[in-house]
């Protein structure tokens, strides 16, 4: 069995504050243990190594958390650690992730210089009222201003981070974001509706989100207008000018394989007889810095077929364009004859469409994603 593309994910999992909204693995902070943090990274990543079975590391994800609260030392720190440990793609896609602050935009130019070749900015919303009810620590001012100072800094391949369905909002201050965020040009955006996790603050004392019919009439809008001005919908809620979609993501949507390193940060591997391993490092920061090598890893699990099978819909269906059955067979090791009952199935039911090789869900499939990709598995 042929292995899929490699990428890495590194988390960083401290905030300055922790959003209502935020059901990731994200901490508060009063001493930023930097130095030491990017250490356990290299440590850990040692460890992860022998996964790449002599692959080349396409892309690094830098997550959290806010990333940028780290300075472009300690990252230049990490990417060349990451370099002397797995062979990394001379033209390899690196994505750090940005908070609009003015103290990490002022970093900006730095992390260029550090190796970061693409930003995403989590602007959320460029209007004062929506960023205090989401509890944002920036402004619009600071938003707008670390768009434009991203784009100094020389960082071309910028990704503008958008949520819609806000408190409050309604469609003509939802696609007022959207005509902010498109102004400053950037190459990619990401543009997806508020949703109320479990666990968060926002699941305890949920805030009055805007109405169906809202949601509705922001999504048509605000489609139509990322649409006119040259952005493609490749995914749920990533859009891009031609020629830069996400390499990372799209790894991800592919069902591609990936190292995960950092405190709750997961992995997925596939070996050449064909089994694939999920995994993920314990979440706790502290735990994580102190942990030894052994206990890096809080869980591993080995896929089975239908797991494999529902997991690779759950990612390619994502896609505007799905996913080929050649795909299918080169990235799970499964036998395309056990797809023809459900294929047929949803085809029969208008959910999916099928065009000689090419699977893609319909616009009546897309809205009941979810109730699809569960018929996989």
């Amino acid at each position: 069995m042929a292995l899929p593309e490699l990428s890495l994910y590194v988390h960083l999992p401290w905030c300055e504050r922790k959003c209502p909204y935020c059901d990731f693995n994200s901490h508060e902070f009063s001493e930023l243990p930097e130095a030491e943090y990017v250490e356990a990274l290299l440590r850990d990543l040692e460890i992860d190594a022998a996964m790449a079975q002599e692959r080349v590391i396409q892309s690094i994800f830098i997550g959290g958390g806010t990333p940028s609260l780290f300075s472009a030392h300690s990252l230049e720190h990490l990417i060349r650690g990451v370099r002397s440990q797995i062979a990394l793609d001379p033209d390899a896609e690196i994505t750090l992730e940005s908070n609009p602050g003015s103290a990490e935009a002022e970093k900006f130019a730095a992390f260029r210089e550090a190796g970061i070749n693409r930003l995403s900015i989590g602007v959320k919303s460029f209007n004062d009222q929506y960023l205090r009810a989401l509890g944002r620590v920036h402004n619009g001012d600071q938003a707008h201003a670390a768009c434009d100072m991203a784009i100094s800094a020389g960082f071309n391949n910028l990704n503008i981070d958008l949520m819609h369905g806000l408190p409050g909002q309604t469609a003509n201050t939802a696609c007022a974001d959207l005509e902010c965020a498109i102004d400053h040009k950037p190459l990619h955006l990401s543009w997806y509706q508020l949703t109320i996790e479990p666990n968060t603050v926002f699941h305890k004392r949920s805030p009055e989100i805007p109405r169906e019919d809202v949601l509705a009439e922001i999504q048509t809008r605000g489609a139509a207008i990322i649409a006119t001005h040259g952005f493609n919908q490749y995914e749920v809620s990533a859009y891009a000018r031609a020629g830069h979609r996400c390499r990372h993501n799209l790894n991800y949507w592919t069902f591609g394989d990936y190292l995960g390193i950092g405190a709750g940060a997961h992995g997925k591997v596939t070996f050449s007889d064909g089994h694939i391993l999920r995994y993920n490092k314990t979440r706790q920061p502290d735990h994580y810095l102190k942990a030894q090598r052994t206990d890096l890893i809080a869980k591993r699990s080995s896929l089975k077929p239908t797991d494999v099978r529902g997991e690779f819909a759950l990612n390619a269906l994502r896609l505007n364009e799905g996913f080929s059955i050649k795909l299918f067979v080169d990235r799970t090791g499964l036998d395309s004859k056990t797809l023809e009952p459900t294929l047929s199935e949803f085809e029969e039911q208008g959910l999916l469409q099928i065009i000689g090789d090419q699977v893609s869900a319909t616009d009546l499939g897309r809205r009941f994603l979810d109730d699809v990709v569960a018929g996989f598995f």
